[in-house]
């Protein structure tokens, strides 16, 4: 019985049906989607006592453990050719059949944005993404995103989840520009989720920053949400995850300004931009972590104001990638050009 006194739903299941009335499958309400392909699998014996989910997800490494407790509840996993829970324990020598369907359509709208392009396979992409444009669709996000504009430019994606749709394997600010690389398919966005996790991506970033930073230096510490708001990130915590970033200065405006070359060693929200700002360098521009700050008590005709009004947003630029490419192993690089704006905010600081 349920807490309050009614039968439990698995006790409303096993009622039996009124006289009369016939007792429908428990997927036959459901419209079975349009199959792409079956596989037929068979049990080997060092897998006999597995749960079904976790047999399908081993034996078909291509899909992960919750897509296939997906097709399970779709009714288009069936072990000996009858539906089965996702923890049905299976016997060696076993057959089952798994139905895959085709990817559909995702209900955003797809949307013109012409995102330049770096790299390009069957298996990913990685993109230039413009200043201003955010990644993906969330909440106050009302203008076209990444995704969108993929959805637009991409005719060859495979799905992601069971939709047609482009696989986000990492995130940029939405005022951050650069290097972005998005997965076409589950097997290809799995696999590179795991080399970002494993730190096995290389990440380079251009910054422009206020004040005299030393020529080098390595940020290590303790990283989680600022303690009195919310909307920021900080290292000045007691508790949390570790962050690293490396730096090295490539130029200086004297001791008012500098660009600064970043290596992102972990990949904490906000990361630059609060690691900086906590050493005494915010990014020109930054409204949220001390950048806007800085500029409003600058003269108004100092070279570094209007390098900041010229740029127009904060000074990050994600400049270079690399990782192994997850289907082949062999090495991709990108390197996405400095963009116009921050280009002239180089030129008014005198930074060639």
């Amino acid at each position: 019985m349920s807490p309050r006194g009614r039968p439990s739903r698995k006790q409303r299941e096993r009622r039996p049906a009124p006289p009369g009335t016939a007792q429908a499958h428990p997927h036959a309400e459901k419209a079975l989607p349009d199959i792409a392909e079956v596989r037929m699998l068979e049990v080997p014996a060092d897998a006999a006592g597995l749960r079904l989910d976790v047999l399908v997800a081993r034996l078909l490494p291509e899909l992960s453990r919750a897509r296939v407790q997906q097709l399970i509840a779709q009714g288009l996993v069936l072990p000996g050719g009858a539906a089965a829970r996702p923890s049905a324990r299976m016997a060696a020598g076993a057959r089952i059949e798994v139905r895959l369907p085709s990817a559909v359509p995702v209900s955003l709208a797809a949307v013109r944005i012409d995102l330049p392009v770096l790299y390009e396979d069957a298996h990913l992409v990685v993109i230039d993404k413009p200043a201003g444009l955010a990644v993906h669709p969330g909440a106050g996000v009302q203008h076209p995103t990444v995704v969108h504009g993929l959805l637009h430019q991409l005719g060859d994606l495979a799905g992601i989840g069971g939709e047609l749709r482009p696989g986000i394997v990492h995130r940029l600010d939405k005022d951050t520009s650069g290097c972005l690389v998005v997965a076409k398919t589950e097997p290809a966005l799995r696999t590179l989720q795991a080399a970002f996790k494993a730190r096995a991506v290389e990440k380079r970033y251009r910054a422009l920053v206020h004040g005299a930073p030393p020529a080098a230096g390595e940020l290590d510490t303790l990283y989680g949400r600022h303690p009195k708001d919310r909307k920021r990130f900080s290292s000045r915590v007691r508790e949390g995850k570790r962050a690293v970033t490396r730096f090295r200065v490539l130029g200086r405006a004297g001791v008012d300004a500098a660009l600064l070359d970043v290596e992102l060693l972990t990949g904490r929200t906000h990361q630059i931009r609060a690691h900086l700002a906590d050493a005494g360098f915010p990014l020109l521009g930054d409204a949220l972590y001390g950048g806007r700050k800085r500029e409003a008590k600058l003269d108004p005709g100092s070279r570094t104001r209007r390098a900041a009004e010229a740029l127009g947003r904060q000074g990050l630029h994600a400049f270079h990638l690399a990782f192994a490419h997850p289907a082949s192993g062999a090495p991709v690089a990108c390197t996405a050009p400095l963009p116009a704006d921050f280009r002239a905010a180089l030129a008014l600081l005198g930074i060639p």
